[in-house]
């Protein structure tokens, strides 16, 4: 027999089991999602709420946050990390001195620009010396936001309820995040961006949310990046064994989930709130976000060995957390795997007596209907679930048509991770902020040391 024969056989099974596990799994978190239900509010003013803002060169966004955070929520202390910004966001936070609300924490070089985590232990630190010593850390809870975020201002009513922070089993609560291009659509952006903002708010409220949804059964939801809230207790908790609640890991937010989760806290998602922030609308800065989401989830790895061997955490728990440190891994096997195939195919299409006609009358014609259904469809479905739970505004050739972009837009993820790759490989791993769209286009996105 020849030897490509078994090298075909090995390299289709692969693929097929690639496909299969990656349909169930959708499968799973969608049955999930559709069948989740609101949850109701409570008292919020049964919690001491603090707000925690990262400023790195911020200055075009951080005036309104602020002034948005303190119309809606003025009972709140926003506590502002200004992290040796070098485009006026000092000015612009001096412009609030009057407000007692409002707290600057002001780092400076050498001790700062060494990523969000070091920001967020400095803000920790901050309000910990600040709080009255009677102050019960059970009921102080501080949220992470970042710069550009318009919060839901009925946010503190949704997490004060009994499936959250009104449980004293939650330690930390991550909400919805929203794109927020999409609540102005005057904004000034053309075709292909204006896809992209949609593409992401998709994928925040859809997939994400489902996944959240799955996470909430196995009892590990994770943490992001903006729109996290936590327990100060159990954030002390955490620097009482690690020395700081935040690490040097690029996916600072999971990295913290893991370690609540590895306390014996419990976390939760809330889906009846949310945090709108600003989507990029270029694929490059993309790529580069999504780079160091796929080198953090890369590092976080290290902490499977823990989460093993953790008599606190479930194996259904353990189990979620090993797919997600898994996840890139996987997409680096399968796209040689699927690149693969695609050649075999090509190859043999060209090599078939008669041509491309014979290929397909000999049974060519049962794979693009294979494509579809498995290839395409798990991801296009999501279309028709943003539509229906989201925007019901859409209509349904609309809802396919971002579904079936969501399919390509997948792609840069796989571009992502292999960018995450060959940074982890030549030993780089310094905190890159994401440009924000009004940034001023001659300065290029300040890179940050990561601790």
């Amino acid at each position: 027999m020849p030897t490509e024969i078994p090298s075909l056989a090995v390299l289709n099974t692969v693929a097929f089991l690639l496909c299969v596990y990656f349909c169930a799994y959708v499968l799973s978190i969608l049955v999930l999602h559709l069948r989740a239900r609101r949850a109701p509010g409570g008292d919020y003013t049964r919690f001491d709420w603090h707000i925690v803002v990262p400023c790195r060169n911020e200055a075009t966004v951080i005036a309104g946050t602020l002034r948005r955070l303190l119309h809606d929520m003025p009972d709140v202390t926003v506590w502002c990390v200004d992290d040796a910004s070098e485009d006026g966001t000092a000015a612009v936070l001096r412009s609030f001195a009057t407000d007692p609300r409002v707290r600057v924490v002001t780092r400076r070089p050498p001790d700062a620009a060494q990523g969000k985590g070091a920001a967020l232990n400095a803000a920790w630190r901050a309000i910990e010396a600040g709080l009255p010593k009677d102050a019960d850390p059970e009921r102080v809870v501080i949220g992470v936001l970042d710069a550009d975020s318009y919060l839901d201002p009925r946010c503190r009513a949704a997490l004060a309820g009994p499936r959250y922070f009104g449980s004293p089993a939650v330690a930390a609560v991550q909400i919805e995040v929203r794109m927020i291009q999409c609540a102005r659509p005057g904004l000034p952006l053309g075709r292909w961006a204006r896809l992209l903002v949609r593409l992401q708010d998709m994928e925040f409220r859809a997939p994400i949310a489902a996944m959240q949804s799955l996470r909430r059964h196995t009892r590990s939801v994770a943490m992001g990046g903006n729109g996290q809230f936590t327990r100060l207790s159990l954030l002390n908790q955490v620097a009482a064994e690690h020395g700081t609640p935040w690490h040097g890991a690029l996916l600072e937010d999971f990295e913290l989930g893991l370690h609540i989760l590895l306390q014996g806290g419990g976390t939760e998602y809330c889906a009846e709130s949310w945090v709108a922030q600003e989507a990029l609308t270029r694929v490059r800065p993309l790529i580069r976000q999504r780079a160091r989401w796929a080198q953090g989830s890369m590092q976080c790895g290290r902490y499977l060995t823990s989460v093993l061997h953790s008599r606190r955490i479930s194996n259904s728990a353990t189990l979620e957390i090993a797919h997600f440190l898994a996840a890139p891994w996987c997409q680096l096997v399968g796209t040689p795997v699927y690149l693969g195939c695609l050649g075999v195919l090509g190859w043999y299409v060209s090599h078939t007596v008669g041509g491309v006609g014979a290929w397909w009358s000999a049974g060519g014609w049962g794979l693009p209907p294979l494509v579809v259904l498995f290839g395409v469809g798990p991801f296009a479905v999501w279309g028709l679930v943003y539509r229906s739970r989201c925007e019901p505004h859409l209509s349904v050739p609309a809802a396919l048509g971002l579904g079936i972009g969501h399919w390509l837009y997948s792609y840069v993820q796989s571009v992502a991770v292999w960018v995450a790759f060959g940074r982890l490989l030549v030993s780089r791993s310094e905190w890159q902020k994401t440009a924000r769209a009004t940034d001023p286009t001659h300065r290029t996105a300040p890179r940050d040391r990561d601790t």
